[in-house]
């Protein structure tokens, strides 16, 4: 066994200890109760409720409890009942090791895939070198270490959030774009808009890489072929659900739950604290608003500019969604953070890192603390939490800002050469 091997079997085993011992410790059901890992759309507890619900023959859409799809309801239920506590925290780990197995063949794939574009463009001698070098480092090792390791992931995981397996679709979603599969696409796409709604915008960037794949005469035939597989697979999957409930009730729980925002819970979103301060006669505008901006608005500008680069394209889609969407985790952030060492050789031009991390960090640890004065102590209000939430989320909005920005500098220096000298004095480029 190579050097190399060792570091790979060495990550995962220590990655799964952690989360098993994590598991198996006292902290596993405090993890699983905190706001920030656990929703109403991804809390184990809830999936519990309404699977013996449904074993009851009560329909667990009645309520305001359970938001699964009946699929999801369906396989949840399976594995409760064939199997123990154990079987079901390992499973739960396998699940969070695969999806950063296929994470770690995105990586590789789309390492393979930026160094072809970018000789295809006949770069200088020089910016050639540079760009190797700057690919060679966008390993693979790294993008499973910061999948493994990454605080957010691994508390999803402890709290047994059903958001392991959305990560998991996620992450297949992402290989079979890299790899240009319109069936495993489609259906990894499909299964994730039944659940969440928003990743149907990931169909842009699947598109995209198929069109490229196609030649002129086919690209056409490709994508019209793609959207009918996709929605074909999509109305496979509602008549399923409809199947297994008997019944069209589990529409208004799923997607008109994630549209309406009816729980204003506390999460680190920023619906529940506006909704709650909101005048219920402006609330429809208002949530019409908060849904256009997370789902339509930056669709169509972000294809265009990003067309050349899907991958950096699904990134973008991903992180406004974990941003914006009605019920945010900490999983759908640590999701694509996760991602970010695809984009190494940009971290030279970014200039938001320091603050980010530092806003990131701190909103980490308020959060809990300012959780327990405003819950337990009765020391603060509720406008301390929504305070750490908000700045969480303007973390994010920077971080993104600031890679897309990194990556026009990054295509400007490899465009113009990357003289930093202006008058023979050391120049900095800077987009405003």
């Amino acid at each position: 066994m190579d050097k190399m091997s060792r570091k790979w079997l060495s990550n995962f085993a220590l990655a799964a200890t952690i989360r098993w011992l994590l598991m198996n410790s006292g902290y596993q059901k405090i993890i699983s109760n905190r706001v920030e890992v656990s929703t109403a759309l991804n809390s184990w507890k809830r999936v519990t409720e309404g699977i013996y619900l449904y074993n009851f023959g009560i329909d667990p859409y009645e309520g305001d409890l359970f938001h699964e799809t009946p699929i999801g309801l369906y396989v949840f239920g399976f594995m409760q009942k064939h199997l123990s506590q154990w079987a079901l925290f390992l499973l739960f780990i396998v699940t969070d090791l695969t999806t950063a197995v296929c994470l770690t063949i995105t990586a590789k794939h789309y390492a393979i895939e930026l160094a072809t574009r970018r000789k295809e463009e006949k770069m200088e001698k020089d910016e050639e070198k540079k760009l190797g070098e700057g690919v060679s480092t966008v390993s693979a090792l790294y993008v499973s270490a910061a999948y493994l390791f990454n605080p957010y992931i691994i508390l999803n995981c402890v709290g047994l959030t059903t958001t392991v397996f959305t990560n998991l679709l996620y992450s297949i979603a992402l290989v079979s774009m890299t790899r240009r599969s319109i069936l495993w696409s489609c259906a990894s796409i499909a299964l994730l808009t039944l659940q969440e709604l928003y990743p149907v915008s990931l169909m842009v960037p699947a598109a995209i890489y198929v069109a490229g794949a196609a030649s002129d005469k086919t690209k056409k035939i490709s994508i019209i072929t793609m959207l009918v597989a996709f929605v074909s697979i999509l109305a496979v999957l509602f008549a399923v659900s409809y199947c297994i409930m008997g019944s069209w009730s589990f529409l208004w729980s799923t997607v008109g739950f994630i549209l309406t925002v009816p729980d204003l819970r506390p999460n680190i979103g920023l619906y529940w604290y506006f909704f709650t301060e909101m005048f219920e006669h402006f609330k429809w505008l208002f949530i019409a608003s908060f849904q256009i901006n997370v789902s339509l608005l930056y669709i169509v500008p972000l294809a265009l500019r990003l067309r050349r680069d899907p991958m950096l394209l699904a990134f973008s889609y991903l992180a406004i969604t974990a941003i914006f969407k009605s019920y945010p985790c900490i999983g759908d952030v640590g999701f694509y953070i996760s991602l970010l060492p695809l984009w190494k050789h940009l971290f030279q031009h970014m200039q938001q890192g320091f603050i980010v991390g530092c806003f990131m960090l701190f909103c980490t640890v308020f959060a809990p603390t300012v959780w327990y004065q405003w819950i337990y102590s009765r020391s603060a209000n509720a406008n301390f939490y929504f305070g750490v939430t908000l700045a969480f989320a303007i973390a994010q909005i920077f971080l993104l800002t600031d890679i897309l920005f990194a990556s026009l500098k990054y295509e400007f220096a490899v465009q113009h050469g990357n003289n930093k000298k202006v008058n023979g004095n050391e120049a900095k480029l800077l987009l405003e």
